[in-house]
């Protein structure tokens, strides 16, 4: 399971006192040497390089020397045999919407994924084969014909990769369980650079705890047709109508095809606090009452209508944050109160006061309620995260501003901003101190026993025997 927007997972602290800037333009030569035509080295100021190292947030890249790009699994593992023999920083990347600098980003070698684009379907085992480079986007947009879809993201951008191995909640997953709940293998470049195919079966500790770069997964595939959702924006004045309607469907609603993420925040440019509504329905037509009230609150903004499933994806636009920088962090909850929700008002209030001398900063916190059965699908076993399979609810607290020199005074506003929805949520009466954080939205320093629980232990135990030199400690991510 998974660091933010990475294929690798690191668990342990950096090797990286020896290196230099010159023997990492040692290895950037020898890989433009050794690989094949079909992969790629590229240096700075060339637009392939560009392409490789920009993520979905600027403020996620750092200026490698060089970028490369694997064109199969044969250049893959040449390429991390030399970084291990050189022992240089690296970093490997998927879809790049990592919001933590340095967990697919580095000043080394960057590995960019994304010329391992295969998606191959097969109807006779429903499963298809998904490239580590790609996004869901592509995937929907691939099996749509065959009338089936996966579990992955529920907006457009996300990597097949990081979203995965991070865990991946879905639209789809009070039906059908987390994202890495649907992977059946894994095609994997260990630390000393020989690939295997990982399965529960044939490797239990490595698909429990995956070590090395995932070139493949192998996912199950549901047959899919026509849904309804879209996203809905309303303005201060109805904000309260939005609350009730958010907690409401939290409580009350128990069809596991419907679902909803509420978010709550200040805009850059919009002067009044909005809350966005993101109803989903895995179906043309939700049954009468489920959404009744979020469908009477007046929009400023609305698109909801029945779609294709990659059209609904596509229509919740994750171009907020694009050219900004950002960062998330989370809270996990057991409930949605209205006094917790209108708690999320008030911090984002505060904080966009507080911060008001701040660049383009935008405050949005996103709620997210599942069912119990999203955490039924699979045992506490099959997998590092999450380490308990009891009810949790995401939260994805955001924030974006444009000057570097804001980012120290922001992440500390996101961290104590969390914490004091965490001491609210306690306040009410939730124990939460028991649940997971979800790793893809956690920020930089978290602990990782909040995200792995009792299982560090056997995580810790998985790196030693397939990563003994260290390997993964060259790169970035989760770290013990």
């Amino acid at each position: 399971m998974g660091p933010q927007g990475l294929t690798v997972l690191s668990f342990c602290a950096p090797d990286l006192e020896a290196w230099e800037y010159e023997d990492t333009e040692i290895v950037c030569s020898q890989l433009a040497s050794v690989l094949s035509v079909g992969s790629g080295v590229f240096v700075p100021d060339s637009s392939q390089y560009a392409e490789g190292i920009t993520h979905y947030a600027p403020s996620s890249s750092q200026r490698s020397v060089c970028s490369v790009e694997p064109g199969n699994v044969d250049d893959l593992s040449k390429t991390l045999r030399i970084i291990a023999r050189h022992r240089v920083p690296f970093a490997v990347k998927g879809g790049g919407h990592a919001m933590n600098q340095g967990f697919s980003s580095t000043p080394g070698v960057h590995i960019a994924m994304s010329r391992f684009s295969e998606i191959k379907y097969d109807p006779s085992s429903q499963t298809v084969d998904v490239g580590a480079g790609l996004i869901f986007d592509e995937v929907y947009d691939a099996l749509e014909p065959h009338g089936v879809t996966v579990v992955g993201a529920r907006v457009p951008g996300i990597g097949v990769a990081g979203f995965t191995l991070g865990g991946g909640f879905s639209w789809l997953s009070n039906e059908r369980g987390l994202a890495l709940d649907n992977v059946m293998a894994f095609g994997l470049v260990l630390p000393d650079g020989t690939y295997t195919r990982v399965t529960e079966s044939s490797n239990s500790d490595l698909f429990f705890g995956l070590k090395g770069i995932v070139t493949k997964f192998t996912l199950k595939t549901h047959p899919q047709g026509q849904v309804w959702g879209g996203p809905s924006l309303v303005l201060g004045e109805h904000l309260d109508e939005a609350i009730t309607a958010a907690s409401k469907f939290t409580s009350f609603v128990q069809d596991p095809k419907a679902s909803l993420i509420f978010i709550c925040g200040f805009m850059k440019g919009i002067s009044l606090p909005v809350a966005m509504m993101l109803p989903f329905y895995n179906g043309p037509t939700p049954p009468p009452g489920i959404f009744d009230d979020i469908l009477s609150i007046p929009a400023f903004q609305q698109n909801i209508s029945t779609q294709s499933f990659p059209s609904l994806i596509r229509s919740q636009s994750s171009d907020i944050y694009r050219n900004t920088r950002g960062v998330f962090n989370t809270v996990s909850l057991m409930g949605l109160s209205e006094n917790f929700l209108r708690a999320a008002v008030n911090e984002t209030k505060f904080w966009s006061d507080y911060l008001i001398n701040e660049p383009g900063l935008s405050t949005l916190y996103a709620f997210q309620p599942f069912l119990p059965s999203a955490f039924a699908q699979a045992s506490e076993e099959s997998s590092a995260f999450p380490f308990s399979r009891r009810l949790m609810l995401p939260s994805c607290i955001t924030y974006s501003w444009t000057e570097s020199s804001s980012d120290d005074r922001i992440h500390e506003a996101v961290r104590q901003s969390t914490k004091q929805l965490a001491m609210f949520a306690q306040g009410e009466g939730q124990d939460i101190s028991h649940l997971p954080l979800y790793g893809n939205y956690a920020i930089f320093g978290t602990p990782l026993e909040r995200i792995y629980g009792g299982n560090v232990e056997r995580l810790k135990r998985i790196k030693q025997q397939y990563d003994p030199d260290n390997v993964m400690g060259l790169t970035g991510g989760w770290r013990l």
